[in-house]
Parts: structure tokens; sequence; C-alpha cells
């Protein structure tokens, strides 16, 4: 398994080694090892039918934060992580990252940053695991066409298929500080 530092530190771009022939191939997409200090307890799937979905920007607050290690199983989207920790030098930055089922490259998404995807590709299917348990109290999001944070979406806001619930998200200005660095 490769594991490479992005331009923020905490985000890791995680590459798994393959092991392919004509029947096709076998990859250990997580091992304890490689995530020691990290402890999963559930599994998420999502399938996003037509491609330009959008869906975040998301992240949970104390006492339910959630840290995130995220593949494509079917598709191609391009995944975000934004730090909205007070104090990080690199806060309101973010970092995009093509995953795909064919790249088999996944984002470790720690406690601290918004996470959010979008489709490049119909019927794509999005696996995450997860640090805690979902907490319908502790969810919260930031305006994932905000302009400060200035994402480079690989289709126009308006455009985008998004939920309610994500075109109403607060900018990140207007956001209480929930993580400090």
């Amino acid at each position: 398994m490769r594991v490479d530092r992005t331009a923020i530190e905490g985000l890791l771009c995680v590459t798994p080694k393959r092991h392919g022939d004509a029947r096709g191939f076998f990859s250990e997409t997580w091992s304890r090892r490689a995530f020691a200090d990290v402890d999963f307890v559930q599994d998420n799937h999502s399938l996003s039918r037509p491609a330009g979905v959008i869906r975040g920007l998301h992240f949970q607050t104390e006492p339910s934060p959630q840290g995130k290690l995220v593949r494509v199983l079917r598709g191609r989207i391009l995944d975000v992580a934004v730090d909205i920790r007070r104090g990080s030098p690199t806060f309101g930055g973010h970092v995009a990252v093509e995953l795909s089922a064919e790249n088999g490259r996944q984002l470790w998404v720690p406690v601290g940053f918004a996470h959010g995807f979008c489709t490049l590709e119909p019927d794509t299917e999005v696996a995450y695991k997860v640090t805690t348990y979902y907490d319908r109290a502790c969810d919260k999001g930031v305006a994932f066409d905000d302009p400060d944070i200035a994402i480079d979406w690989p289709i126009a806001p308006a455009e985008a298929i998004v939920s309610d619930k994500d075109r109403q998200q607060p900018r990140l200005r207007d956001l209480a500080a929930v993580f400090e660095s």
C-alpha cells in the first residue's frame, strides 16, 4: 500500500497495490498495519445515478467527529477535502483528487476537514469507512460553492445535482469554530 502526503498536512492519498492476471485483480484496500491508530466503526456506500452529482461538503462535530477513508467501487469522482481547523496554516484550503474504480486510489480525510465529491460518470458508487457512527445532532456542512474556498468543480454549481440540504449550507466564514488546529 502506497501512502502519499498531500499539500495539506493530515490528508493522505492511499493507493493499494493490485495483483492482477488475465482474470482481473486482487487488492488489499485496508489494513490495520497502515492505519494502526485509526479505529473504523462503520462502512458507508452511496450510488449516484447521473454524472454531475455533488455530495457535500460534510463533517461531524464533537462529540462525534468523523475521519473517513474514501474509495470508488464503480465510476469516477473528484473527491475534495477542505481544512476547517481554525488556526491551521491551511485553513480554508482544499485538496481535490480524482478517485476511480480503475485507479484504486483512496483519500484519507481526518477529523477537522469537510468532505465532498462530484461524480464524473453515471452510476458511480462510493464506499467509505468512518471512525464514528453517524450522529444527526453533529451533522454539519459548508457550502460546496463557497467562493472563498473556490473549488474548481468539473460542473458549474448551478448545473450540479445537489440535495436541498447541501444547497443551504453556510459559507465557511459564517461557520462557528468547530475544530482548532
